[in-house]
This record gives C-alpha cells, structure tokens and sequence, in this order.
C-alpha cells in the first residue's frame, strides 16, 4: 500500500509539473505573438479583427503587401552581419534567434519530440506568424526571419537537451 501511494504522489508531482510548464509555455505564446505581430504596442483584438476583414474585403491588399516582402534567402542576413554596428540590424539578427529559443526548449519539455520534430515546430510557427503579418498588415514577410527562428528553435531544443543530458 505504500508503495502504490509514493508512485500516486509522484504522478500527481509530474502532473503538476507538466501543468507549470504548460502555463508557462502559454505565457510565452502570447509574448511571442505580441512582439511579432503587434511589435511592442498593446495587443488589441479589435485592431486584428479590422485587419482580418480588411484582408478578406480586398486580397489584393495583401497581395500587395506581400511585393514587399524578402522571398531571397539569406538576404536580410548578410545585410544585418554587415550592419551589426547598427542596433536595429543586430537586433535583429540574434532578436530572430532569441525569440525562439524558448520554443524549441517547450518543444522538448512538452512533447517526445526529436530533432526534426524541434526543426519543424519551430519552422511552421514562424511561418504562421511571418504569414499572419501579412494578413494582419501589421509587418513584412521576410524568409530570412524562417531562417533565423528555425535556428533559434533548434538551438533552444539543443540547450534542453543538453540540460537533460547532465541532470
């Protein structure tokens, strides 16, 4: 009988757990959404629900915004290492990285996801957002920031794991 209730106590620490990193992974998640879309202004749902009617009234619009965009890779990349002097440029350069960084460590504290599952995540949820401003008009699509916040999932996937790997 015992034995049966540290394991029940231990399920219920694990469950805890995973609820923690959940809620901060939620929090995250929202942080994330409101620095790429809404930069560092407030985060206003009515704003993107005019955007989004805007969008549908006239997909020209975003047509159009998208002539704007970089579709060459590595692009804005040689353009900011060659400008790193220039804060805006390093920021964001290694601001591309950093930010998702913490999504490749909840990809690894959350799923039993590998490498490629890391890679993807990452890639696919920087693609939502890169296509979300877009749609929102609130940004330009740029592959070079795929490229970058591919990078930073993956080396936040690679921290967790050497984290789990010592401990």
């Amino acid at each position: 009988m015992e034995n049966a209730r540290t394991v029940s106590v231990m399920n219920v620490g694990k469950s805890a757990k995973k609820l923690f990193w959940f809620a901060l992974f939620l929090i995250y998640g929202y942080g994330l959404v409101k620095v790429i879309l809404f930069k560092y202004g407030t985060v206003d749902a009515a704003v993107l629900g005019r955007q989004l009617q805007l969008a549908v009234d006239n997909p020209e619009h975003a047509l159009h915004r998208l002539s704007f965009g970089n579709f060459t890779p590595l692009e804005s990349i040689t353009r900011n290492l060659q400008r790193l002097s220039n804060r805006n440029d390093a920021v964001n350069l290694f601001g591309n990285i950093a930010i998702f960084a913490p999504l490749g460590a909840f990809v690894g504290l959350l799923t039993r996801m590998k490498w490629l599952g890391a890679i993807l995540v990452a890639f696919l949820v920087s693609l939502s957002l890169e296509c979300a401003q877009i749609v929102f008009s609130m940004g330009t699509f740029d592959v070079d920031d795929l490229i970058l916040n591919t990078l930073g999932g993956l080396l936040g996937y690679a921290g967790y794991r050497l984290f789990t790997l010592q401990h």
